[in-house]
């Protein structure tokens, strides 16, 4: 009689390193539904853990310890999940501590599993509140995690502290972006981009590689909900792991990103309308 085969680990597909919230529908829990909806198996890692978004009137939680945050990257290699993941992606993070735990972390992914991707959404702040993020990580982002990234998602007002400069114009956006191209970065995708260029009821995204700067169009939904770059970093992740081109697998990721905030804004609802989970 043969002995029964040991279990297999649990395929995933995709590790999502960003923040989570009990209500509502950013970082994490943006990305994991959506993640999930294009039929990928994903892992989320929390590096803050709150009740909600800081713009509510109330805020309970706070950055995960250190050594939880390391216990759940290393756990992640010992129960033979990176071996076997497509894509990391990286979003909000706490403080730069957090930065430099992961990037040696990702350093171990790669040298594990060569073919792995890393998506970065380099979270600093917007132009609607500045800079909502522990101001030091600026320069780890830079220093820490963009040169580790084979992609970068970007927002124009991210892009200009980055740059450490005002970007006034699409070519100044476009070559600021290029200067990220170092290493193993071979996109950045641009959301919002120069929004002083914009046509009446458009906006742009930016998308910079070493072969060509395109311009991608899609209209101004007026909704101001939290989440926005989330969803859209999942799901460019999700199209380009189904075998999507860039340029088009920004393209669908937008026309999807304007859907949710039509439907958000129709319902009137506070946080982003995602669709509940298939049966």
């Amino acid at each position: 009689m043969n002995a029964p085969s040991a279990p297999r680990p649990l395929p995933i597909d995709v590790i999502s390193i960003q923040s989570q919230v009990v209500y509502g529908h950013v970082g994490n829990n943006a990305a994991m539904p959506t993640l999930r909806a294009m039929g990928l198996r994903a892992a989320a890692v929390p590096t803050v853990l709150l009740s909600n978004t800081p713009h509510y009137p109330s805020l309970h939680g706070g950055a995960i310890p250190a050594d939880w945050f390391a216990g759940y990257l290393r756990d992640l290699v010992a129960r033979g999940v990176v071996a076997r993941a497509r894509a990391i992606l990286v979003g909000f993070l706490a403080d730069p501590n957090q930065a430099a735990l992961l990037g040696e972390w990702l350093d171990q992914a790669l040298a594990a599993n060569p073919a792995l991707r890393i998506h970065v959404d380099p979270v600093i702040g917007d132009f609607d509140h500045g800079v909502y993020t522990d101001p030091r990580l600026t320069q780890a982002w830079r220093t820490q995690l963009l040169p580790r990234a084979h992609g970068l998602t970007p927002n124009h007002f991210e892009l200009e502290q980055l740059a450490g400069a005002t970007l006034h114009t699409l070519q100044a956006t476009h070559d600021a972006a290029a200067r990220l191209l170092g290493g193993g970065t071979e996109w950045v995708v641009v959301t919002s981009a120069a929004p002083q260029s914009w046509p009446a009821g458009q906006m742009h995204v930016a998308v910079v590689t070493r072969a060509q700067q395109r311009v991608i169009s899609h209209p101004v939904v007026p909704c101001a909900t939290k989440g926005v770059g989330d969803l859209f970093a999942a799901r460019l992740a999700g199209h380009l792991l189904a075998g999507a081109p860039l340029e088009n697998a920004v393209e669908q990721a937008c026309r999807h990103v304007v859907a949710i905030l039509r439907e958000t804004a129709r319902l009137g609802w506070e946080e982003l309308a995602l669709p509940p989970a298939p049966a």
